[in-house]
């Protein structure tokens, strides 16, 4: 059975985020012509050419400093992560494998490729949230999890 906990249903804040997202996502690739997708920015990296280096930094900057900017208003929700070391290491593994494959990631595809109506990223997006329902049934219902 399915239970909501109706203190953590937000979506007002839900909205707004999804919102600010999705303008964030529109005025990077129209004033950029780049898509917004996480691992094409923290791949070129590690191939960089002169003139990317620094948007890709702050970038990747702006990511990590948000946590920070939230501090100074508010306090971070509490982390509650139910798995061990080995399980989170695997995981990672297999989305970085699964970002190289689908030729990106969750962001590029869900947010920025349905957006531009690329037929790759509907593929993408509908394969990476199938997997996730398939993989939360399976650990909840026929491995005895949670």
């Amino acid at each position: 059975m399915i239970s909501i906990d109706w203190s953590a249903f937000t979506p007002w804040a839900s909205l707004i985020g999804g919102v600010l997202i999705g303008l964030s996502a529109a005025a990077f690739i129209l004033l950029s012509g780049r898509i917004a997708g996480i691992s094409g920015i923290l791949g070129g990296l590690f191939n960089p050419h002169k003139s990317d280096v620094v948007w890709r930094l702050m970038f990747l900057a702006g990511l990590i400093g948000a946590p920070v900017v939230w501090l100074a208003f508010n306090t971070l929700p509490a982390i509650e992560i139910e798995a061990g070391a080995p399980v989170i290491i695997i995981a990672g593994l297999l989305v970085g494998i699964g970002t190289r494959y689908g030729s990106g990631c969750t962001s590029g595809h869900g947010v920025c490729g349905l957006s531009r109506l690329s037929p790759r990223s509907l593929v993408a997006t509908v394969s990476f949230m199938l997997a996730g329902f398939l993989t939360v049934f399976l650990v909840r219902h026929l491995l005895g999890g949670n």
